[in-house]
């Protein structure tokens, strides 16, 4: 393929493909795509998966544990395996893994042959998003790449949000096996695009990376796994109440510390946690660490709102979301315009500041509204999320090497994704958790000589007796008609309470952005990844 030369920072000299690069990064943008809404796509399908597999519900999460466990794993480690063995060969490499063990997951008989394959899935895509992230931005001049992350947020921002809708249409219409089904298209598509468009630069092919880090990794599998599992059994389980997650916890720690130690002190470290000297990507992280708790954590309200509260069904629910992606649409080109002429700190800003006021019309939210009530603030939200993901990513790296890209770019994508597992995690136990402390509240406040109370238990027995019911027995069930009310309010408050809080976050986060150094990337600059 031919190719031409540019002078990149440090004097390096890159290879760069002589087709377009918005041709790349379609290419790497299917790659991202996919692995992200198989993130969001299976969680629609878990009661059938634990139907189908004769397991419970309980164990059918697993499917998803599993799968972020691998992920967040080889994340960070994926610049060594660049490095090591080319990094088009190892993109190609990840894609066909994740490809055919989709397949697996979906021709799945038993639970632990979904879940092995749910792993080894997890493992070949760990590696996508930051590979990706590195192809698309070492493609395009400076004052070209927020358009190009505009493209690359396509796959991150909307996703997610299509996923679950996507994957309740399939799993309602055809069978919950071609929610894993649907990667083998995408996968062979994207497999031959990169074989045709992509290419490696000279510091790729001429790195010398060395033997890999293996007590380093181990260690990563080790408190990356154990923070995983205390994410997703920590509620069922009531947290530090349990003898097994203050164990796992400890384990956790220890693991961690060692790691950090690990690799500061080793000549060869599996992930170069010196990049972090770099305050603007050092505060990139926490900001998309923060960010990606808020969003993931609305993906996960919204749909168990309307279906638990509202009954809607998973396909209903996956419909009155999915104008976020509507939102996001209309930001990445927007947003992808102005970081090149703008302090994209501004821009960082508005981001969360949409997102903020978006998660506060949610805590306006109740049990009369209708499936579109809150349109405006779905697209909204979206809108926030394209205008945060676009120019944060160019501000963390804008001040990085070439050869720094792989590394800072698995290390940004690790705090997105454990980022949004805590967020999980915390939104879960907060309606949990809320909704027992509000129930007891109301319960206290609430009289049983209340003129108010007693008029409506009246008009619900005369109606029950009227349906048939004896006098005692309408009398019951007019007071578990209360109960349930109550219950359903007590849930709601705590829904209330989640979105609230995510405002909050995001309130708190815009100071923060404000610590970063300038950037706007102009024309001639030189040239940066990510």
């Amino acid at each position: 393929m031919a190719s031409t030369t540019v002078a990149g920072p440090q004097g390096l000299t890159l290879s760069r493909p002589a087709p377009s690069p918005w041709l790349i990064a379609i290419s790497v943008m299917l790659a991202t795509f996919m692995e992200v809404l198989d993130t969001s796509i299976a969680s629609v399908a878990l009661p059938y998966i634990a139907g189908s597999l004769s397991a419970t519900n309980d164990e059918a999460t697993w499917v998803l544990t599993s799968y972020l466990v691998a992920n967040a794993v080889v994340l960070p480690a994926s610049s060594w395996f660049s490095l090591k063995f080319g990094r088009k060969r190892f993109l190609l490499t990840c894609i066909a893994i994740f490809t055919v063990s989709s397949f697996l997951c979906g021709a799945a008989t038993s639970l632990w042959m979904i879940l092995l394959a749910r792993a080894v899935q997890g493992a070949g895509g760990g590696a996508l998003q930051p590979l990706a992230q590195s192809i698309l931005l070492e493609s395009f001049p400076p004052d070209k790449r927020g358009m190009a992350l505009a493209v690359f947020a396509l796959g991150v921002v909307v996703a997610p949000v299509l996923g679950p809708t996507l994957g309740g249409y399939l799993t309602d219409t055809y069978s919950w096996r071609w929610a894993f089904y649907i990667n083998i298209p995408i996968g062979i598509f994207a497999i031959l695009m990169i074989l045709r468009f992509v290419e490696d630069p000279s510091y790729i092919k001429n790195a010398k990376p060395g033997k890999i880090d293996g007590i380093g990794l181990g260690l990563l599998a080790v408190w990356l796994g154990s923070l995983q599992i205390i994410l997703d059994k920590g509620q069922e389980d009531d947290w530090f109440g349990a003898t097994w997650i203050r164990w796992t916890t400890a384990v956790l720690i220890i693991t961690f510390v060692a790691f950090i130690i690990r690799e500061f002190t080793h000549d060869k470290p599996l992930v170069d946690l010196r990049v972090f000297r770099h305050r603007n990507f050092l505060l990139g992280c926490i900001l998309i660490g923060l960010f990606g708790g808020a969003l993931y954590g609305l993906i996960t309200l919204l749909p168990l709102f309307y279906q638990e509260l509202m009954g809607y069904t998973a396909y209903a629910a996956g419909w009155a979301v999915a104008p976020r992606g509507i939102g996001a649409i209309m930001a990445l080109p927007i947003i992808g315009i102005l970081t090149s002429k703008v302090d994209n700190r501004w821009l960082i800003a508005a981001g969360f500041l949409m997102f903020a006021i978006a998660s506060l019309g949610f805590g306006q939210v109740n049990l009369e509204i209708s499936q579109w009530s809150f349109t405006w603030a779905v697209v909204l939200s979206g809108f926030g999320s394209g205008s945060v993901f676009v120019p944060l990513s160019n501000v963390a790296v804008a001040r990085l090497a070439n050869e720094e890209i792989g590394n800072a770019s698995g290390l940004y994508n690790l705090f997105r994704n454990v980022g949004g597992s805590i967020g999980i995690s915390v939104v879960n136990t907060i309606v949990a958790r809320h909704a027992q402390r509000h129930q007891n509240e109301m319960v206290r406040s609430l009289a049983t000589t209340d003129p108010a109370l007693q008029n409506r238990l009246h008009q619900l027995q005369q109606y029950l007796y009227s349906q048939g019911y004896g006098p005692v027995e309408s009398m019951h069930k007019a007071y578990a008609l209360i109960g349930g009310q109550l219950s359903a309010q007590a849930r709601l408050w705590s829904y209330v309470d989640d979105f609230r809080s995510m405002a909050l976050v995001c309130f708190a986060c815009i100071p923060i952005v404000f610590m970063l150094k300038k950037t706007v990337a102009r024309k001639g600059a030189q040239s940066v990844g990510h």
